[in-house]
């Protein structure tokens, strides 16, 4: 393609709302163009890179023995109540209404779709196994969109699904796609790694999760220096603190007046005490039951470690009016003593029922309470109370005794053992060799094809632009044409693209009436693995010049040579992304 008859609009500006480098130079480099907060229209360059990033996904999961299909974007509600899914996902799943009065969705996933079509057609164990999959556009109503297409309304994912009569079954394709996933990523050019994951809304019985160590990810990838052990941080377990030694006569409890103090900021400010030595009592509410759940102050409830210590059941933040039926208090002054009678299960972390002495709220609108000792003003344990392992990790906890390491992440896919929690709602069974009526087994492989693009420039960039993977940049190889009016400019730069373009090297020629300067920024902008550069200075003595976007120097060599040289670097990226073959 030449330049001149492309739509590439790059920009020196960007939105203030581009906040990581990915975002901005997606657009400054013309991939994309933000329609409304959290969806994006992409320009020729943009999909390029995606319908790559595609073509690798689809090849490898056709290796795989995957077979693509397409399902529908609209949804009926239906489906997701049999699930309980429309609960769980909440205001992140948009609905809507047809003319005919039927509620629908826009597909967040689509567990339940497959589902259902594979309960109309399965009937025997004869037709187990098999993995469907589709690459589509998925849409979840993001409360907060941002990062560009890291955290995007409107996302490309490929997702498959695959059935099974029995574990072992399963678990052979589970670990095909795991090995599949390492492929698709290392062909993309992407430094990932792997690591144990909780299945979240998914449900079933084991996930990893695939992540791009990215300064600006949002994922927390938590590991042990010797590598011994690697979790996201939903999945990371951590070592149960010590008890510490009990107060030898600890002092009365005592209830303080703290007036519109309820942060654990403000509470800590007031009282002159640290977070560490503060319990914090959140009340959740859990289809139609009442939890409180205790954390240290300077501690963050683990969302999905919690849902799984109430049975994987649907989990969230109680209301303002429960709240305060349960504890007494307005918000911000809830505390763990005298609430055990007034809800169905109390869960404290371990970090908890190792502290001698707790500050806490007292119940009172207003107040707090010091000196609470535990086994002597609060019970450590009763037929409703549960201590687990309910935070996140932090700095200074260790797994099996070792420290463990934190560093952040983009995820980029996540495989899961589902079991039966679909098919067994959604009536998906078998027959078995004996005549008995099964659930099927299934597993669940997503990837999302934006996050590819976007981890891939979030790390490899630099000042001048995006440093692209052969694999999946826009082109291989850009001509700039350096003076393009001169009559032996034009025509080396068109001998040399009509050579790589008959060799198959992907080209872009730069033809454009434009400043040396201008072309050369736009070159390293969009971030196209090769340059050549023809211009009249090098042409003089018969030479063109070559670059790779990730050298600084430039190697001059011979026109007539140029084409062979190109193919010859184009075949060795190529061959460094993929190893397999």
């Amino acid at each position: 393609m030449k330049f001149s008859q492309m739509l590439i609009p790059t920009v020196k500006e960007v939105p203030a709302d581009a906040e990581i480098p990915s975002h901005r130079l997606m657009i400054r480099a013309g991939l994309m163009r933000k329609l409304a907060s959290g969806t994006y229209t992409y320009l020729p360059l943009g999909f390029r890179c995606l319908y790559k990033v595609m073509n690798i996904v689809r090849d490898e999961m056709n290796k795989a023995g995957a077979q693509e299909i397409l399902m529908p974007s609209v949804q009926p509600i239906e489906l997701w109540q049999q699930t309980g899914r429309d609960v769980d996902y909440g205001p992140t799943m948009a609905r809507f209404t047809d003319r005919h009065g039927r509620e629908n969705v826009l597909a967040p996933t689509a567990e339940e779709v497959v589902t259902s079509l594979a309960a109309n057609e399965i009937s025997s164990y004869k037709q187990l196994p098999f993995n469907i999959y589709q690459i589509s556009f998925k849409f979840r109503d993001e409360f907060r969109p941002r990062f560009g297409v890291l955290r995007s309304r409107e996302f490309i994912m490929k997702d498959a699904y695959s059935f099974h009569a029995d574990p072992k079954s399963l678990d052979d394709e589970y670990w095909k796609m795991y090995e599949t996933y390492k492929r698709i990523f290392t062909r993309c050019g992407l430094d990932f790694v792997s690591v144990e994951a909780e299945s979240g809304e998914m449900g079933g019985s084991g996930s990893h999760q695939f992540t791009v160590p990215c300064p600006s990810g949002e994922d927390v990838i938590v590991y042990t220096e010797d590598a011994s052990y690697a979790a996201n941080l939903e999945k990371a377990a951590v070592d149960a603190l010590p008890k510490e030694t009990p107060i030898q006569d600890p002092p009365k409890a005592e209830l303080v007046h703290t007036p519109n103090v309820g942060s654990i900021e403000a509470v800590c400010k007031f009282l002159g005490t640290k977070p560490e030595e503060m319990v914090k009592t959140l009340i959740y509410s859990s289809q139609g039951k009442i939890v409180a759940v205790l954390v240290r102050g300077d501690h963050d409830v683990n969302e999905e470690k919690l849902t799984l210590a109430v049975g994987g059941k649907h989990i969230e933040l109680a209301d303002e009016k429960t709240i305060e039926k349960v504890t007494g208090a307005k918000v911000g002054f809830a505390g763990p003593v005298g609430v055990v009678g007034k809800v169905n299960t109390l869960l404290m972390d371990y970090a908890v029922a190792a502290m001698p002495v707790w500050v806490t709220g007292a119940n009172k609108t207003d107040y707090h309470t010091k000196n609470i000792v535990p086994g002597r003003d609060f019970p450590l344990d009763g037929p409703n109370i549960v201590v687990a392992d309910i935070r996140n990790a932090v700095e200074g906890d260790t797994h099996d005794g070792k420290p463990l390491l934190f560093k952040r992440g983009i995820e980029v896919g996540q495989v899961f053992k589902l079991g039966t929690k679909y098919s067994e709602k959604l009536n998906c069974k078998f027959l078995d060799e004996t005549g008995q009526s099964n659930p099927c087994l299934m597993g669940c492989y997503g990837i999302g094809i934006n996050r590819i693009v976007a981890s891939a420039i979030e790390a490899a960039n630099d000042k001048d632009g995006i440093i692209f993977p052969i694999s999946i940049a826009p082109f291989e190889v850009i001509i700039t044409s350096v003076n393009a009016d001169d009559t032996e400019v034009a025509k080396t730069s068109n001998d040399i693209y009509e050579q790589l373009t008959d060799a198959g090297i992907e080209v872009l020629l730069d033809d454009r009436d434009e400043r040396a300067g201008v072309k050369f920024k736009d070159a390293d902008l969009i971030g196209i693995p090769v340059r050549i550069t023809v211009g009249k200075k090098a042409l003089a003595d018969g030479s063109v010049e070559i670059k790779l976007r990730t050298e600084k120097d430039f190697e001059k060599i011979p026109a007539v040579s140029a084409p062979q040289k190109t193919v010859d670097i184009v075949e060795d990226l190529k061959a460094s992304l993929n190893p397999f073959e």
